[in-house]
């Protein structure tokens, strides 16, 4: 007798087909400012990879990531910035998938 569940694979975050449930409209916001610097912008490419044509991802950096951004446009091609908060202790932005 199989007990296991059927889950659904439904999109309800925007981001892909993860089937838990839970909803959000809001852009998912990674804040960089705690990890280490030598996996930091792995971390930034990793979070960006699960973000949909479309969709955004707010980060919050301790300096204006400017090489970073350009890291990302050169991987996955053109991207949206919007800077929320610009120094001196944090910048925030607000990147959008073209």
């Amino acid at each position: 007798m199989n007990t296991r569940a059927s889950i659904p694979l439904t999109e309800t975050h925007g981001h892909g087909t993860c089937g838990c449930g839970e909803t959000s409209t809001e852009s998912p916001e990674l804040d960089v400012r705690a990890i280490p610097h030598a996996i930091r912008h792995a971390t930034v490419f990793g979070a960006w990879s699960a973000i949909p044509a479309g969709g955004s991802l707010v980060i919050v950096a301790p300096h204006d990531p400017k090489p970073l951004l350009a890291q990302l446009a050169d991987r996955d091609g053109p991207l949206q910035v919007t800077y929320l908060v610009e120094g001196p202790d944090a910048w925030r932005l607000r990147l959008t998938r073209g």
